[in-house]
C-alpha cells in the first residue's frame, strides 16, 4: 500500500495562509512565493455556523496541521471582521486603496506566536444620503486588478456594484439585497406557494428580466405577477422561481442602467457559477457589455494587501 502524499514539501513554499470567512462558509489557501494557491481546503464553519465564539478552534480544526509546521502570516477576510466575527474591524471611508486598508488591519494572535490580520471593511454615502458598507468584496476587487473608472459586479445574496479609481482605490459602491430578497419571497411569501422544482426554464428567466429592466420602478407591483403567472398566466409551476429571478435581476440591473448609464456601459463579473451567467444574461439584455474577472480575485487581493502590509515579498 502507497504512503500517503507528504504536505512537507508543500508547506515549505508557503508564505502565507489567506482565509476567505464568511457567513456559511471558511475557506483557507496556503499560498506560495507568487501569491499562486498551493492548497486549499474547505469547511462549513462559516461565522454564523461557529458557537460560542469558538473562532480559533475552527481555524485550527481546518489548518492547524498548517499554523504548527510553518509559521506564516494569516490574513483573513470576509464577515470574519463583522460584529458577529471574531472580531470587528473598523470600516474605511470611501475612496479607500489596498495600501490605506493594509495599514488599517487588525492583528489578533493566535496559539503558537503567529498572528492573523483582519482585513478591514469598507463604507460610504451615497448620492441618496444613505451609508453602505461592504466586507470580503472589497478584497476580491483589489485582487482583479480593474482599471481606474471601471465598473465591477459581485452578484450574491447581496450583490455590489463597485466603482474603481486611481492606485486601486474603491471610490464608491451600491448593494442591492436581490438574493436575500429571492430567497425570501420564495420561501416564506404567497409567492412560493405555487412554486414547485424542476430544471432550468431559460426563457421564463429572461421573460422576467425583461420586463424588469423595462418597469424596474414598478418593481412591487411586478412581483406579484409571479402568482398571477401561475394562476392565470399560463406559467407552468416549475418556471415560476426563473420568473421570480428574473424579475428581481431586471430591476436591480434597470434600476443601475437608469442612475448612472455612462458608469456602466461595461462591467466586469466577479464571481462563478450559475448566478454570474444569470447576471450576463441580463446586462446583455440591457445592452451593457460585460465580462468576467480572475477567478482567484479573492487570494489575489488578500496576496496584494499582505504585500502592501510587508507580511510578504514587496510587489
Amino acid at each position: 500500500m502507497n504512503a500517503a502524499p507528504t504536505l512537507e514539501p508543500v508547506l515549505q513554499q508557503a508564505r502565507l495562509i489567506a482565509l476567505d470567512w464568511g457567513t456559511s462558509n471558511l475557506r483557507a489557501s496556503l499560498l506560495g512565493e507568487q501569491g499562486q494557491a498551493l492548497v486549499t481546503r474547505s469547511a462549513g464553519s462559516g461565522v454564523m455556523a461557529v458557537q460560542d465564539g469558538q473562532f480559533e478552534n475552527a481555524l485550527q480544526a481546518l489548518c492547524g496541521d498548517w499554523l504548527e509546521q510553518q509559521p506564516v502570516p494569516v490574513i483573513a477576510s470576509g464577515m470574519i471582521g463583522s460584529r458577529q466575527g471574531w472580531r470587528e474591524a473598523p470600516y474605511l471611508q470611501c475612496p479607500a486603496t489596498p495600501a490605506q486598508a493594509a495599514a488599517q488591519m487588525l492583528a489578533l494572535p493566535l496559539r503558537g506566536g503567529q498572528r492573523m490580520y483582519i482585513v478591514p471593511g469598507l463604507r460610504c454615502t451615497g448620492r441618496d444620503r444613505q451609508h453602505d458598507v461592504m466586507r470580503g468584496e472589497e478584497t476580491q476587487c483589489w485582487g482583479a486588478d480593474l482599471a481606474a473608472g471601471s465598473c465591477c459586479l459581485l452578484p450574491g445574496t447581496h450583490s455590489k456594484w463597485v466603482w474603481s479609481g486611481h492606485a486601486g482605490a474603491i471610490e464608491h459602491f451600491q448593494t442591492y439585497m436581490t438574493g436575500e430578497l429571492f430567497a425570501v419571497l420564495k420561501q416564506h411569501s404567497i409567492l412560493g406557494r405555487l412554486m414547485e422544482a424542476g430544471p432550468p426554464q431559460p426563457q421564463a428567466f429572461a421573460d422576467g428580466a425583461q420586463l424588469g429592466l423595462s418597469q424596474y420602478a414598478n418593481l412591487l407591483h411586478l412581483l406579484f405577477s409571479a402568482r398571477t403567472a401561475g394562476l392565470l398566466g399560463g406559467r407552468e409551476p416549475q418556471s415560476l422561481a426563473d420568473y421570480l429571478s428574473g424579475l428581481l435581476i431586471g430591476a436591480e440591473v434597470g434600476s443601475m442602467r437608469a442612475q448612472a448609464p455612462a458608469a456602466i456601459a461595461s462591467v466586469s463579473l466577479i464571481g462563478e457559477g450559475a448566478l454570474n451567467e444569470r447576471y450576463a444574461l441580463v446586462l446583455n439584455l440591457a445592452g451593457i457589455a460585460c465580462q468576467t474577472a480572475v477567478p482567484d480575485a479573492t487570494t489575489r487581493g488578500q496576496w496584494r494587501l499582505a504585500q502592501a502590509a510587508h507580511l510578504v515579498g514587496a510587489e
